[in-house]
């Protein structure tokens, strides 16, 4: 009697229940989920940094994006239809 009482005390009424230890778990994963995709991310922009160190990269990334140009330079930009034909 007063082992199945403690059984039942200590699955769910306690703080160290187990219901409270599978909701911390849940916790704890979805966190290390999150962990992981920010250290990716990190990589990812450090990768990027580091790309963009170079002179020559950064050149070709601000003319790329930013349509940046040299002196004495004209740049021609071609846009392409996106519509189909009938």
């Amino acid at each position: 009697m007063i082992l199945g009482i403690f059984i039942v005390w200590m699955g769910f009424f306690d703080e160290n229940s187990w219901i409270n230890h599978r909701e911390f778990d849940k916790e704890i994963n979805k966190l290390q989920v999150e962990k992981d995709y920010y250290k990716s991310q990190i990589d990812q922009d450090k990768d990027y940094i580091n790309k963009h160190n170079d002179r020559e990269e950064l050149e070709k990334f601000a003319r790329e994006e930013y349509h940046m140009k040299k002196e004495n330079e004209e740049i021609y930009i071609i846009e392409y239809d996106t519509l189909p034909k009938e």
